[in-house]
């Protein structure tokens, strides 16, 4: 991959499908950590750390980390300039999703009857702006809609 060269899901082994809540949530927490300002190469590894290596691959397995853990596992992979934010940001999103939608992507989609609704819910996460949303969809929307 080149600098300029988005980073996809295929590129991060996430292979979404139609109802794949799994891959859904996966791609959704690459795309929270890309949608920083941080270099992509960097967030990505902050993917692997946090669910490949420390298997944070669900929202209750993400929401089960102490603060600490989160930004001891976002400085293993040298995405320190906002690890702490970052942290808080990543337990309020796992919270929420399964406080309001059962800890799936897919259940935001059933409330919404298109792209924009769908979006407007993503943005009600703390953390998730329309960079992270763009990212996201860019893979996802092919699944979703």
């Amino acid at each position: 991959m080149t600098m300029n060269t988005p980073i996809s899901a295929t590129d991060l082994n996430i292979h979404l499908g139609a109802g794949d809540d799994p891959s859904l949530f996966k791609w959704l927490i690459a795309s929270f950590l890309m949608g920083k300002r941080i270099q992509g190469d960097i967030a990505a590894e902050a993917y692997r750390v946090i669910v490949e290596k420390h298997e944070r691959d669900t929202s209750r397995k993400l929401a089960g980390c102490t603060h600490r853990e989160l930004v001891r596992m976002l400085g293993e992979a040298r995405y320190t300039r906002y690890d702490e934010s970052t942290a808080e940001r990543l337990l309020k999103l796992s919270t929420k999703l399964n406080a309001e939608y059962a800890g799936k992507v897919t259940d935001i989609r059933k409330l919404c009857e298109n792209r924009a609704e769908f979006a407007a819910r993503l943005q009600d996460f703390e953390g998730i702006g329309p960079k992270t949303i763009e990212i996201f969809m860019r893979d996802a929307e092919g699944v979703l809609f």
